[in-house]
C-alpha cells in the first residue's frame, strides 16, 4: 500500500518526544512518550478597531458557512471524484455497522463537503464508543478507497518487570507458603500461556541486560562493594533458575482451580493475592492459548517512511514486559539506569494494536480485551512482590 493516499484522523495530537531523567520504578514511567503544545500568545493591543458610519443588520454574522474547497472541473476528475464519493460510502457503511454507530447523513451537502462532514462525524462517534480508538485513516489506492481504523491498548511508558526473589522468599516462608503456591500458579500461567519473557532465557531482553552488569562489576576495579554486587548477581541467577524450575512444571495448571478454591486467606495481602489468582484463572478459562504477543504491531504496518519518528528504533514488547530477578537493591538500581539511557534513545513504544481494513474483505474480529484485562493483572502482581515482606518468627 506504498502508492496509497492516507489522511490521518487521530484521537489527539502528535507531538514531540520528551525525554525523562532519573530511575524507573518497577511498573512505573520510563519515559513521557508525548508532550503537551503551547497556543500561541495573542497580541496585547489587538488589533485595531473599525466601525461603521451606521447601525447595519447583524444577521450575517449569526451565520455559518462550510469553507470553500478548490475542486477539479474536467471530465475525468469529476469521474475520479464519483467513484471516491461512491468508495467512502460504502467502507464507511461497513465501519458503522462493525462498531455498532449510525452515520450522519452527509449526500445532501455535495461533493467534497459531504465527505469532510462525514469524517468528523465518524472521528466523534469512535471517541466516544471505542475505549481503545486511536486512529483512522481513508486510504485512497489506485484501485479504491477505504476507512482503516486502528485501536490501540497504551501501556503507559511502564516497564512491567515481576520479581521473582520475593516469590522464592515467599516459598519458604511457612506462613506464607499455601500464598506462594497461589502465586506460583499465576506465574506459571504468564510464564506458559502469556509467553511473558524469563531473565535466565538467552533468548530475553534482560538476560543481556544482566550478562552486561555482570561484565561491568567483573572488568571494574575492585572496591569495598565490589563483593556486595556479585553476591546480588549471583542471587539473581542462582534463585532466578530454580524458580524458573518451579514456574516450568505444569501441573501448577493442572492445580490451578483446586488452589483457588481451597484457599483461606487470613490478612489483608492473603486476599488481595485471592483476588490476582482468581482474575488470573478467569482469564485462563477465557482465553487458554492467547499470549501477550498476538496483536504486537507487524513490522510492515507502520506509517509512511516520511514519518521522522519512524525512522528511530521502537521499544518492543518483549523489553518492558518479563520476569526479573527482584525490584530492589544494587542491581535493579543499576539495571533500571541502562535501561532508561537505552529507552531514552527510542522514538517508540510498541503496543497491542489492532488494524480493521473496510475495503470489502472480511474484517477482523479481534478486540483488545484480553490486554486490557492482562496488563491490570501484570500491575498487580509486580505490585504484591514488591510489597511483600518476609513473615517475622
Amino acid at each position: 500500500m506504498n502508492d496509497a493516499t492516507q489522511y490521518y484522523i487521530r484521537d489527539y495530537p502528535q507531538t514531540a518526544t520528551a525525554k525523562t531523567t532519573g530511575t524507573a520504578p518497577t511498573v512505573g514511567r520510563v519515559c513521557q512518550l508525548d508532550a503537551k503544545t503551547q497556543r500561541g500568545k495573542r497580541n496585547p493591543k489587538g488589533q485595531t478597531e473599525v466601525r461603521t458610519p451606521f447601525d447595519v443588520a447583524n444577521n450575517f454574522l449569526k451565520s455559518t458557512f462550510l469553507p470553500k474547497l478548490k475542486t477539479a472541473h474536467s471530465a475525468q476528475a469529476c469521474t475520479e471524484n464519483e467513484k471516491t464519493e461512491r468508495d467512502f460510502y460504502h467502507s464507511l457503511s461497513l465501519l458503522a455497522e462493525d462498531y455498532g454507530f449510525k452515520p450522519m447523513q452527509t449526500k445532501s451537502y455535495g461533493y467534497p463537503y459531504n465527505i469532510s462532514l462525514a469524517l468528523w462525524d465518524t472521528q466523534e462517534k469512535l471517541k466516544q464508543i471505542v475505549y481503545n480508538w486511536n486512529s483512522l485513516q481513508f486510504v485512497q489506492d489506485r484501485k479504491k478507497a477505504f476507512f482503516i481504523s486502528e485501536e490501540r491498548y497504551s501501556a503507559g511508558a511502564t516497564l512491567y518487570y515481576i520479581p521473582v526473589i520475593p516469590l522464592f522468599e515467599m516459598l519458604n516462608d511457612p506462613m506464607r507458603k499455601k500464598t506462594a503456591q497461589l502465586l506460583v500458579s499465576v506465574c506459571s500461567y504468564l510464564y506458559h500461556i502469556v509467553s511473558i519473557p524469563y531473565y535466565r532465557q538467552e533468548n530475553s531482553y534482560l538476560y543481556w541486560m544482566y550478562e552486561m552488569l555482570t561484565d561491568w562489576v567483573e572488568q571494574d576495579e575492585e572496591t569495598s562493594e565490589t563483593e556486595l554486587y556479585k553476591n546480588e548477581l549471583r542471587q539473581a541467577e542462582w534463585v532466578g533458575e530454580r524458580v524458573e524450575q518451579k514456574l516450568f512444571n505444569r501441573t501448577n495448571l493442572s492445580f490451578f482451580e483446586q488452589r483457588v478454591k481451597i484457599f483461606k486467606p487470613t490478612d489483608e495481602f492473603d486476599k488481595e493475592c485471592l483476588q490476582l489468582a482468581c482474575d488470573a484463572l478467569a482469564l485462563y478459562v477465557e482465553y487458554p492459548h492467547t499470549n501477550i504477543f498476538r496483536n504486537a504491531p507487524k513490522t510492515d504496518e507502520g506509517p509512511d517512511d516520511e514519518c521522522e519518528d519512524y525512522d528511530r528504533e521502537t521499544i518492543g514488547m518483549e523489553k518492558y514486559i518479563s520476569f526479573m530477578a527482584n525490584g530492589k537493591g544494587w542491581l535493579y538500581e543499576s539495571l533500571s539506569d541502562s535501561i532508561n539511557n537505552e529507552f531514552n534513545e527510542y522514538g517508540n513504544l510498541e503496543e497491542p494494536t489492532i488494524r480493521k481494513c473496510f475495503d470489502g474483505n472480511p474484517i477482523t474480529r479481534n478486540n483488545l480485551d484480553f490486554e486490557a484485562r492482562l496488563f491490570t493483572l501484570l500491575e498487580d502482581i509486580c505490585y504484591l512482590l514488591n510489597n511483600y515482606k518476609a513473615t517475622r518468627r
